[in-house]
Formats: structure tokens, C-alpha cells, sequence
């Protein structure tokens, strides 16, 4: 595989908000070029959107999008994929790789739509992939290869982040980095308020919210210290913050985020289950 770009077709099954951040991010980064993307989408507005906007091709039936692609990426709502992959399954081949971001569908799952000899890798990205900001975990099926698996995770990486996983672990995924940003948007509500309330007008309350979340999370990033390290930066004896950071222990912040996890994570293995 080339560093310059993959040397493969891509075919999105569904053009909706995913599928258009993954389509961004491959032409920003180079991974692939205009010409090498194939994108089946019902609704023609949106069709017509993603070849003004992007010059990729995009068909209405999804067996003549597959037909000439390496790559088959399912970007479709989880309800669906039965159908969708009913009519595709005829279509798809073992020549094709098939990467699926649809939530809660198992490998087991596609690998009963597609067949035992299909090469299946399940993702799960999540919302900020939409600002090539995203986190995403992958797990592979039993006849997913080593380059396979490469090529996925080049793929989400045009995105944000990109993790291989067991597949056991993918509802702690979805509980953590699949549900995080809901959390994230939360906090920073939270701190919009604070700053409201201690007087604040709400536009400078938000800009200086937003910007401390950003900031300390490059500082974890770039500094690959421990966030308690971190911490310990800004917190002086006797000072602000760990007047601060006591009342949030006193009222159990890091406990009810981890509750928070736990749940969303049971609450995935109900609908996996389901």
C-alpha cells in the first residue's frame, strides 16, 4: 500500500453525514482520489450534492455501485442492513473487502448476510469524524487479512484516530468514544452555565469553555502525560482549583462518568441482543 494514496475503489453503500466526513477526510488526505470513490445514495438531491461537491460518481441501485469497486463500505442506518444486504449479497464477492460502521451489527450478523468466506471488518466510528476529529475502533471477522485491516484503518485515520479491537470490546467502544461526545457536549454545556451564572455574558462563556476543552485535550494528546500529571500542573496548594476539583469529587464526578459508560455500554449488548 502506498503512502501517497491506496491504489483500490471505494463504494459507499448510503451518502448520509458518515459516509460524507469519510469522503472529505480520503480526498483531503489523499488516500484516495475523486475518481476512485463510488457512493449509492436513493435520494437524487443528495446524489446530486455529492458529485457538485466532491466529483465522485453516484448511482441509485446498489449492485451497479459495487459492481466495479474493491472496497464496499455500508454507511446505512442498522434497521436496513438486512435488506441492503440481501440485494448485495449476490453481488459481493470474496474479492471484496466489507467495512461496516452500521451500530450494533455484529460480525456474526454480516457474516450470515454475506457468507462464511466474506471479508468483513466492523467499525465503530463516532460523531466528530464529521470535523476529521473522530475516534474510531475496528475488529476484524475470521477472514479478514493483516492488509485488510490496514487498509480500514488508513481509511479512518483520514478521519481521526483508529484503533484495532476485539470484537468483544466493541460495546465498551460504543459506551465510551461511540457515546463520548454527547458526554463531552455536556461538560461543556455545564461550564457555559457556570460562566453564565457567576456573570459571564453567554458568548464570551462559550468561547472560553470550548477553547479550555480543546486545550486540555491537546495537552493530553501532545504531551502523552498521565491527566492526573496534568492536573497536578494547575492545581497550587490552597488555591482555585482544588477548591474546584474538591466539590467535584465531593458530588462523585468520576464515578458518575464511569456509571455513565457502564450504562450506555449495557444498554448496546441489550440492543446487539435485540
Amino acid at each position: 500500500m502506498s503512502e501517497q494514496g491506496l491504489d483500490f475503489k471505494i463504494c459507499f453503500i448510503g451518502g448520509g453525514q458518515m459516509a460524507e466526513a469519510l469522503i472529505k477526510g480520503l480526498l483531503k488526505k489523499g488516500v484516495f482520489e475523486p475518481g476512485q470513490i463510488l457512493c449509492s445514495e436513493p435520494v437524487e438531491q443528495r446524489r446530486n450534492y455529492l458529485e457538485e461537491t466532491y466529483r465522485i460518481a453516484t448511482f441509485s441501485d446498489n449492485k451497479d455501485a459495487v459492481a466495479n469497486a474493491d472496497i464496499v463500505l455500508l454507511a446505512v442506518k442498522p434497521q436496513v442492513m438486512d435488506v441492503v444486504l440481501g440485494e448485495l449479497a449476490s453481488a459481493i464477492t470474496d474479492n471484496h473487502l466489507v467495512i461496516s460502521i452500521a451500530a450494533g451489527v455484529t460480525l456474526k450478523r454480516l457474516q450470515g448476510l454475506l457468507g462464511p468466506s466474506a471479508r468483513v471488518i466492523r467499525v465503530m466510528p463516532n460523531t466528530p469524524a464529521l470535523v476529521l476529529e473522530g475516534a474510531a475502533a475496528l475488529a476484524p471477522g475470521q477472514r479478514a487479512k493483516e492488509q485488510d485491516m490496514q487498509t480500514a484503518l488508513r481509511i479512518f485515520e483520514a478521519v481521526g484516530k483508529a484503533v484495532q479491537v476485539p470484537e468483544s470490546l466493541m460495546d465498551a467502544v460504543t459506551g465510551l468514544s461511540g457515546s463520548g461526545p454527547a458526554y463531552c457536549f455536556l461538560f461543556i454545556e455545564a461550564l457555559i452555565q457556570a460562566g453564565i451564572r457567576e456573570g459571564l455574558p453567554r458568548p464570551t462563556a462559550q468561547e472560553l469553555a470550548i477553547q479550555t476543552v480543546i486545550g486540555s485535550a491537546k495537552m493530553c494528546m501532545e504531551t502523552g502525560r498521565h491527566p492526573m500529571e496534568l492536573t497536578a500542573m494547575v492545581t497550587s496548594p490552597g488555591g482555585t482549583t482544588i477548591q474546584g476539583l474538591y466539590h467535584l469529587e465531593k458530588n462523585g464526578l468520576s464515578g458518575i462518568v464511569m456509571d455513565a459508560v457502564r450504562a450506555a455500554t449495557q444498554r448496546s449488548k441489550e440492543l446487539g441482543d435485540g
